[in-house]
């Protein structure tokens, strides 16, 4: 009895240690994505795609990152790290390992209720397996534009 107390009590405190760094991630996501948006109100599309793009540019932020797409057609605008592979490129029937289908899921989400959050899979940067990955997509008010961020778990 004492042995399951005591593992009981170790699953409630890492719990509560992890749970907080998974809602800053979020937190940390969510205004990513917003400064990708104001950047769009303030500079326009262009240098911000440009800027989301760029592996080196604004939007990097350890291992969270933006990219974005439009929100009549299934394929990437920007994306700092896979652009040869995706930007410009019909993504419609491309699935992640699990089978979904997450750029659609994404246009779902910026023409639905214009934001929301997704989980897939898909490679860290640098590496080829993927990984749980959990994505906010936000619609940008008057542009045939989204954009989106996620963390790793």
């Amino acid at each position: 009895m004492k042995r399951c107390a005591m593992l009981g009590l170790v699953l409630v405190v890492g719990l509560l240690l992890v749970s907080p760094a998974i809602a800053d991630k979020a937190a940390d996501v969510e205004a990513l994505v917003g400064a990708g948006a104001a950047m769009v109100k303030a500079k326009g599309v262009e240098a911000t795609l440009k800027a989301i793009g760029d592996p080196k540019g604004p939007f990097i932020k350890g291992d969270l990152y933006l990219f974005a797409g439009p929100l009549d057609k299934v394929t990437l605008s920007a994306h700092p790290y896979k652009a040869d592979t995706t930007v410009g490129k019909d993504l419609s029937k491309f699935k992640d390992l699990k089978g979904d289908a997450l750029f659609v899921k994404f246009r779902e989400l910026a023409n639905g209720p214009g934001k929301g959050w997704s989980e897939y899979w898909w490679p860290k940067p640098g590496e080829k397996k993927p990984s749980k990955k959990r994505t906010y997509i936000m619609r940008v008010p008057g542009q045939n534009l989204w954009i989106g961020g996620g963390y790793y778990e």
